[in-house]
């Protein structure tokens, strides 16, 4: 039987603490949602400001990015790309830059989706909080 890494409750608050630090230090108002490997939401921040469209989206690009075990964005570049086929992608809603997959000894243990400014901006913040704990 394998065993695997999983996130903790401390995990998800360092992620989101640094997540938060970096849409702050640039003036963002996003919103931060952290899931398993399985898509479970395990967190969700929404800062002052931020569109509450945003509160939607961020889930989904999170748990399109761990249950796909690849970054959101990926599936956005292949959908603009002509494979719309993707839009029907059962469990994928969120297909849209700033969900970034959160990797372990190579294993997908969950991810990060941010949402309320540019998606290279959001990807840039889920990024920033997984760096976090030294990945």
């Amino acid at each position: 039987m394998q065993t695997k890494a999983v996130l903790t409750l401390e995990d998800v608050k360092k992620i989101a603490a640094a997540a938060e630090a970096e849409a702050v230090a640039n003036g963002w108002k996003v919103v931060i949602a952290i899931c398993d490997d399985g898509g479970h939401p395990l967190w969700l921040q929404r800062l002052d400001g931020a569109a509450p469209i945003s509160a939607h989206i961020a889930p989904q690009k999170a748990r399109t990015a761990a249950l796909g075990c690849r970054e959101s964005r990926v599936y956005e570049e292949l959908i603009n790309n002509g494979r719309t086929s993707f839009l029907s992608a059962p469990q994928l809603e969120g297909m849209l830059e700033g969900g970034v997959n959160i990797v372990v000894d190579g294993r997908t243990v969950g991810a990060i989706g941010v949402s309320g400014v540019k998606s290279a901006e959001d990807a840039q913040i889920a990024k920033a909080g997984i760096a976090a704990l030294g990945l």
